[in-house]
């Protein structure tokens, strides 16, 4: 691979290593629990990006996933089930689903190139063609913000339990210049 193909897969493999790592050293609960009103949470947000790139760089290129994802088989996708880990499964299990994806998209990149054609079932009539390449863009992107989501909550967490640390200086600064504007 090369040129802009491989600096595309270099940049999603940046995404999802650190979307992996964002597990590094957590217990169970804290890589389940919800943080934001919308039950946002890091092992929900592995298993939807394994989702997201089987879905658009496998099935939509014409190379079905190697698995099949019961969320996407019986319709709770729409109700959010890629973005929680169930109490049966586990972190191993989400994390290699993950690495799989990898594999699968790696190597629809490397054998059918940026334009080969591409239809999204899910997308509305009339905007489901599409290249691979187009595909990709689109999932490096949101692995990257799913990334960002990941250190947001990673720092959260990690903030908790380190309630007793004192607030830095540069805390302090914002948090006054935030202050005045009560």
């Amino acid at each position: 691979m090369t040129g802009i193909a491989a600096d595309l897969r270099r940049y999603l493999q940046d995404s999802r290593d650190r979307m992996v790592a964002s597990l590094d050293g957590l217990s169970e609960y804290d890589i389940r629990r919800p943080m934001t009103p919308t039950a946002t949470n890091l092992l929900g947000l592995v298993k939807h990006l394994a989702g997201i790139e089987l879905g658009y760089l496998g099935d939509s290129v014409g190379r079905p996933a190697p698995v099949r994802l019961a969320w996407v088989e019986d319709g709770s996708i729409w109700d959010d089930a890629d973005m929680w880990a169930t109490a049966e499964q586990t972190r191993a299990e989400i994390v290699d689903l993950y690495r799989t994806a990898w594999r699968h998209t790696d190597e629809s990149i490397a054998e059918l190139g940026l334009d080969a054609p591409a239809e999204v079932a899910w997308w509305p009539e009339g905007r489901r063609r599409t290249t691979l390449g187009s595909l990709l863009v689109r999932v490096v992107t949101e692995t990257a913000q799913h990334a960002g989501h990941a250190d947001i909550l990673r720092e959260t967490i990690d903030a908790e339990h380190h309630a007793d640390a004192t607030p830095s200086a540069h805390y302090d600064r914002v948090h006054a210049a935030a202050t005045s504007h009560r």
